[in-house]
């Protein structure tokens, strides 16, 4: 059975591609490629971006991702040791039948007296031994965190002086979360935002980095995160509400200012794919428009997102898609990130200490 680098190998090979063509027509790197193939995931900043590209260029191949996530993480499992008996060769000339029966009286018979000894003289031991799990309580003490949780295990998350309780209740098909504001649903490799304190806007983001729904027992590895930009600080306004007083942060996060205007204005954002790419976007601060899309977009796709106040977008091939704006009668071109660029931004108005208002690029990274 070919492993996943070589399943992946031959399938561009019968197709008659080299990587630098489909690092051309897909828009990510060739080291990225050549470290599939040779399943090398180290370089890859992190589980969850190496799972994207495999689904990128899996897809490419005409590959279900699914399957190929299966293989992914079968390399992830330990190998099992070789039983004793097979490294062991049978000098005994005793028939094996005979043999074999003997083993299993001389097993039985000791499985049978060590359990006697220990339930007379350690009962109390053997009770702890099978004592079910307790679910785990973290407090998460930095900007972000990564471990692997289970069933009923918690983290405490600390916002404003006051810490909310976040709590994995489920694990099945999908995974459930419940939070302050409710449960929240999300897959494999799935980003979702997370609103603590009830204001309309998420605080923190969690992605399942990995997660087995045919192995629940393994649990799943969470990445949570605090957004980078103090959205609580500087939430937007709804779309009947005048915009609050919002100075554009000192963050290195915001990365160009689009345009600039005495007052804010509706604006669209244009999208036009040169190659494979999953693309997500969400309304920001508009309350008949509450939710997040996502697609998965080829060449020659095109988008329209239309938006009063703010627009977050995730793109996990950044050079895969040609961005613009497009408002108060002019037209800018966007750019957010290179060639198999895992990028979140926020494209949003924000109000600047003299008063202006300023449509911002924001990195979330």
């Amino acid at each position: 059975m070919e492993s996943l680098g070589e399943k992946l190998k031959s399938a561009r090979e019968n197709k008659k591609y080299t990587l630098d063509y489909v690092s051309r027509d897909t828009n990510i790197a060739t080291r990225y490629l050549e470290a599939l193939e040779r399943e090398d995931f180290s370089v890859f900043p992190g589980e969850a971006y190496a799972l994207g590209f495999l689904r990128n260029y899996g897809e490419y191949l005409g590959f279900q991702a699914e399957d190929l996530f299966s293989l992914y993480r079968a390399l992830k499992i330990q190998e099992q040791p070789v039983p004793v008996e097979e490294l062991l060769k049978n000098p005994s000339k005793i028939p094996k039948i005979l043999l074999t029966i003997s083993i299993i009286l001389v097993v039985l018979g000791l499985a049978g007296g060590g359990t006697y000894f220990f339930l007379r003289h350690f009962p109390s031991e053997v009770v702890a031994a099978v004592k079910p799990r307790e679910p785990a309580v973290y407090t998460m003490d930095g900007p972000s965190m990564e471990r692997r949780f289970f069933r009923g295990d918690a983290v405490l998350v600390p916002l404003d002086a006051v810490q909310y309780r976040l709590e994995l209740s489920g694990l099945g098909e999908i995974l459930t979360l419940t939070t302050p504001g409710g449960k929240v649903t999300f897959d494999m490799s799935q980003t979702v935002d997370v609103d603590l304190n009830g204001d309309g806007v998420g605080d923190i983001r969690i992605t399942a980095a990995d997660f087995d729904k045919n192995h629940t027992a393994s649990g799943a590895a969470l990445r949570i995160e605090q957004n980078s930009l103090n959205l609580a600080e500087e939430a937007l306004p709804a779309s009947d509400a005048p915009v609050q007083e919002s100075p554009v942060p000192a963050s290195p996060t915001v990365t160009a200012v689009i345009f600039s205007s005495p007052n804010p204005y509706p604006f669209t954002l244009q999208a036009a794919f040169q190659g494979y790419c999953m693309f997500r976007w969400e309304i920001l601060a508009e309350r008949d428009r509450q939710g997040r899309n996502e697609r998965y977009f080829q060449r020659t796709d095109e988008l329209n997102i239309q938006a009063q106040n703010g627009i977050r977008i995730w793109v996990s091939n950044a050079a895969a898609v040609k961005l613009q704006v497009i408002g108060g009668g002019r037209t800018m071109p966007l750019e957010i990130g290179g060639a198999g660029e895992v990028v979140v931004a926020d494209i949003r108005w924000v109000r600047d200490d003299d008063g202006r208002y300023r449509l911002v690029v924001a990195r979330l990274d």
